[in-house]
């Protein structure tokens, strides 16, 4: 069965953190192209996270010094630390408009309308993608709620669900776009059961894409079986990977709290740099974990690594 999927993309925040590549521009930023790819040599890794303890409540009043990161189980020097909550948002709304929704279709609707409402600022700006048998940028980047609302209201439930597909297209058409990357927090809303069956990406194509855009997964299923399929079981992975949350409610009625959690997390989090040690420029996967120092009471939520830059070869 193909669920409804809204992947709102959040560079407001980020409950989970994610990392993001701060770069050295050797020529401008080229925004939203294919064929000029963005020119930079990375120097520094970001990592935007969240810290909770065992309850789920946030933990807002640490500082550098409580924090350790080890890329590659390596220990590396944090360079700069702050409390992060005011980061321009870049969010991906990515909404799956596919037949088995349908009866569902209007409330979700009303849950996704309300939580861009909350969770828009003036800074930030949002994108709609609509998929069923393909993804469709329904409404570009803007900061334009009523724009947003409207695209929302006038989609239509039909055809097969490319869940993979809206995800790779709308980090790498949407969400990679504004540069340099660490000045903005990306994050993406996934409203759905977790089934796909039109996507010419696979999911853990989607899952790389997501990384490479620094965006932070937050996963809704509309799964109301009370059994576990493997759906959930993607919409918990994408979460995990990235930083996010999974979140399962029950009822239809309990969306809108899925979307309030969300929301609040994505204003509770913390951001530091640091210079990877050794430097790699290979263009591999490069795995990063934060602890905070002596307190096993207190859970870490950021990305689990970042795809370094592949250094161009000298003629």
């Amino acid at each position: 069965m193909k669920s409804a999927v809204f992947l709102i993309a959040a560079a407001a925040g980020v409950a989970a953190a994610g990392v993001a590549l701060r770069a050295q521009q050797s020529e401008p930023a080229v925004q939203g192209s294919d064929s000029a790819p963005i020119v930079a040599e990375v120097t520094r890794v970001n990592m935007l996270f969240t810290v909770t303890d065992k309850k789920g409540r946030f933990v807002t009043d640490l500082n550098k010094n409580d924090f350790q990161v080890f890329e590659s189980k390596k220990p590396q020097k944090i360079m700069e630390f702050t409390s992060e909550t005011d980061l321009p948002l870049r969010l991906a709304i990515l909404i799956d408009t596919s037949n088995s929704i349908r009866d569902r279709f209007r409330f979700q609707q009303e849950a996704a309308t309300n939580f861009v409402n909350s969770v828009m600022r003036e800074q930030d700006k949002a994108t709609l993608v609509s998929f069923d048998t393909a993804a469709e940028v329904i409404t570009d980047l803007t900061g334009d709620t009523h724009q947003l609302e409207n695209g929302i209201r006038n989609l239509r439930p039909g055809g097969g669900t490319a869940l993979y597909d809206a995800m790779y297209l709308a980090c790498k058409e949407k969400l990679m776009r504004d540069q340099p990357m660490y000045k903005f927090r990306r994050a993406m809303v996934v409203l759905s059961d977790g089934e796909d069956n039109e996507s010419r990406y696979s999911r853990d194509q989607a899952l790389e894409m997501a990384q490479r855009a620094d965006t932070v997964i937050y996963t809704i299923s509309t799964n109301i079986s009370h059994i576990e399929t493997d759906g959930d079981k993607v919409m918990r992975y994408f979460a995990e990977q990235t930083g996010g949350v999974a979140f399962f409610p029950f009822q239809a009625k309990d969306l809108n709290q899925s979307f309030e959690n969300i929301a609040n997390e994505l204003r509770h989090q913390y951001n530091l740099f640091y210079r990877p040690e050794p430097l790699k420029t290979d263009g591999q996967y490069h795995p990063v974990e934060i602890r905070v120092k002596g307190r096993k009471d207190l859970i870490v939520r950021a990305r689990k690594g970042y795809y370094a830059r592949k250094a161009a070869l000298s003629s």
